[in-house]
């Protein structure tokens, strides 16, 4: 019992630090750019503040457009809810499957594409093509990625590969250093972060999320907001836990837990300053450049599964 309680407790993390996360990053990019910025708080001033509006939409929407917010908001918090957080021993440890996640969020981009074209306004189907085009270009790169530590662990269950990584011998793997530079690219376009595209805009002509709930407002466009705010702290989770996984706790034991919760915090803050610091030196690069972006992070995943099979399974 003690351990479906903390199944819970984990996921109701996820909900907690998501937004935390997104104002992190703004307040460290603001500093870099010599502002005061908001608070920290402040994502979490804006969901209260769109929980407590009313939702307004065109006269045209179908269900698919009504329904959409809440099956993009279940599907990536479920597939969040997968990936360990502080420890890997977990009653849903057999659900973290790479191919579950992948399809979750699969799901919850579908609904959202949908979403976007359904009221039929002219941005909502320029973003929902831009979102289909990147995201089919990103996929591949982040499931070759994923594939080259699981043929390390044997496995596509990132519970059962991150175990296998706390108790083995720790050494530089190139594989692992590829696949962290490919899913680091992937992560970049599938959150919609500078390069790729820019979270705090609304140019027309540049805008790709933004352009599939511009037509959402009051409590549907908070969820799409946390969803997006979850997917970002999904993909950090990814990052830290399973190419860094020191700290994850094995166990559900107070102490275990303690010490990964401060070294995941401290992980996460870290990626937060990184990502803002990228995103303060870079500007923004074309729509037609991003296919090039996305080929060096398949390249870089590519070239990690041959280093595999060459330096390891070869060996």
């Amino acid at each position: 019992m003690s351990a479906w309680v903390f199944t819970l407790i984990q996921a109701l993390l996820y909900l907690a630090l998501a937004p935390l996360l997104a104002g992190w990053i703004q307040k460290v990019k603001a500093r870099l750019q010599n502002r005061r910025g908001a608070s920290i708080w402040q994502p979490y001033r804006n969901l209260y503040k769109l929980f407590a509006k009313e939702a307004r939409m065109a006269h045209t929407a179908s269900p698919v457009f009504r329904a959409a917010p809440y099956i993009v908001f279940a599907a990536i918090w479920l597939a969040a809810s997968a990936i360990p957080l502080l420890t890997t021993d977990l009653p849903t440890a057999a659900m973290a499957d790479v191919i579950v996640i992948a399809g979750l969020l699969g799901l919850s981009r579908f609904f959202l594409a949908l979403a976007g074209m359904d009221v039929g306004t002219a941005f909502g189907g320029m973003g929902a093509s831009r979102e289909v085009f990147i995201s089919a270009l990103a996929e591949p790169a982040m499931l070759m990625a994923v594939f080259t530590l699981a043929m390390t662990a044997h496995t596509t269950n990132l519970a059962t590969a991150v175990g296998d990584l706390l108790v083995s011998a720790p050494f530089l793997r190139p594989s692992f250093l590829f696949a962290l530079i490919a899913v680091v690219l992937v992560v970049i376009a599938e959150t919609g972060r500078i390069p790729v595209d820019n979270p705090s805009t609304h140019l027309e002509l540049t805008m790709i999320h933004e352009a599939l709930i511009l037509e959402y407002s009051g409590r549907q466009l908070a969820l799409l907001e946390w969803a997006a705010q979850l997917k970002l702290l999904l993909f950090a989770t990814l990052l830290v836990n399973v190419f860094l996984p020191w700290g994850t706790a094995q166990s559900i034991h107070p102490n275990a837990i303690g010490i990964a919760f401060v070294l995941f915090v401290v992980k996460i803050a870290l990626l937060g300053v990184a990502l803002a610091v990228s995103e303060t030196l870079l500007a923004k690069m074309r729509i037609f450049r991003i296919p090039v972006f996305l080929n060096m992070a398949l390249l870089m995943a590519f070239l990690g599964l041959m280093s595999h099979v060459i330096l390891e399974v070869g060996a």
